[in-house]
């Protein structure tokens, strides 16, 4: 009796609880290029992390340290030198000055949250708090932003970008005594998201607003075109369970919820519920604000989507239309940003200037 017990833990060791502890401790890593550029450099990132500052959580020595997602190698830069870098690389150098220095304050305030809320390195770049990529604030340097725009462009308008970044020195967004986590994005299409609807964290600061003056904005409106086949064939691969064809199209795709800003929370898709994201990702939409229609007699379906991006916190292109109605950056900040207040670092300490 007492072997069959031994035997029958053995298996249950091997059969639940070995898989259970491999699956808990895998670690997945981003697929494609990504992924290629993840094994190339994983002594070098180890390397780095063991090099990089020591930053305990709730601190920030005014530096910033950052994972260059491009050669895989860590930088450690002046706080004010990197704001300068972000702003030319997230928003138009064409935008009104308050709507860059608008930019300048949020991204100032993006990049210090992260380093106090990962002083040893974010999950997905354990080697910085802070990325290069569009997973945390698109950055380049002063000579790769020569090299992507036109011959005159650092002449006519990094001057631009310094003094929005130096007029704001320093300057950073709290919410309740806290630093927040000012979040934005290139075109809302007329009214901001609500960060519970998108990302399923409440955050106070990040409320629903309207968003005005983006009628300009290239990626305002967009359609996507595509045959009735090739709308369902993506669909099918996708959700192989479904029974969906030219046929009953209008039947098995069916609304569930939209957020309060008219973006596509819930959708059916013969009868299974799935988030608006979903098919965002899967047509490759601008938002998640998008109808579908279908015309059975020329078998098109188009897909016309309203804004740019996650839609939560500060539009860019809607900070660009209120600057150009007389808004200075502040009213623009606190306006996207709900019950903020915008206070001064000094001498790149967390010493407020209140």
């Amino acid at each position: 009796m007492k072997k069959i017990g031994i035997y029958i833990m053995v298996i249950l060791v091997v059969t639940i609880i070995l898989p259970t502890v491999i699956v808990k401790t895998f670690n997945f890593v981003p697929t494609g290029d990504r992924l290629q550029k993840n094994i190339a450099s994983s002594e070098k990132i180890e390397e780095d992390k063991g090099k990089k500052r020591k930053t305990e959580k709730g601190e920030f020595n005014g530096n910033i340290t950052v994972y260059d997602t491009r050669n895989q190698q860590v930088h450690e830069m002046d706080l004010e030198e990197y704001v300068k870098c972000v702003v030319a690389a997230e928003m138009p150098a064409e935008f009104h000055i308050e709507a860059l220095k608008a930019q300048a304050v949020a991204s100032r305030t993006y990049a210090i949250s992260r380093t106090i809320e990962y002083p040893e390195g974010h999950p997905d770049h354990i080697a910085a708090p802070i990325c290069t990529g569009i997973h945390c604030q698109a950055y380049f340097d002063l000579d790769e932003l020569i090299n992507i725009h036109p011959s005159d462009w650092a002449g006519k308008y990094w001057p631009k970008i310094e003094e929005a970044v130096d007029s704001t020195k320093g300057e950073v967004l709290y919410y309740n005594g806290e630093i927040i986590e000012p979040l934005y994005h290139s075109t809302s299409g007329g009214m901001t998201e609500d960060s519970m609807d998108v990302f399923s964290m409440d955050k106070p600061y990040l409320k629903s607003v309207s968003s005005p003056y983006e009628e300009e904005a290239p990626k305002f409106k967009s359609i996507v075109t595509l045959t009735g086949d090739e709308f369902i064939k993506k669909l099918i691969t996708k959700y192989p369970g479904s029974n969906i064809t030219k046929d009953n199209l209008s039947e098995k795709i069916k609304l569930v919820e939209k957020t309060k800003s008219g973006r596509i929370k819930k959708i059916a898709i013969d009868g299974t519920v799935i988030n608006g994201r979903e098919l965002r990702d899967l047509y490759e939409l601008n938002s998640t604000n998008f109808t579908i229609t279908y015309n059975p007699k020329t078998n098109i379906v188009e897909i016309q989507t309203i804004g740019y991006g996650h839609g939560v916190g500060m539009s860019q292109w809607g900070a660009n239309g209120m600057a150009k109605k007389d808004k200075d950056y502040e009213e623009i900040l606190k306006h996207y940003y709900t019950g903020v207040e915008i206070k001064t670092i000094d001498n790149g300490q967390l010493k407020i200037d209140n």
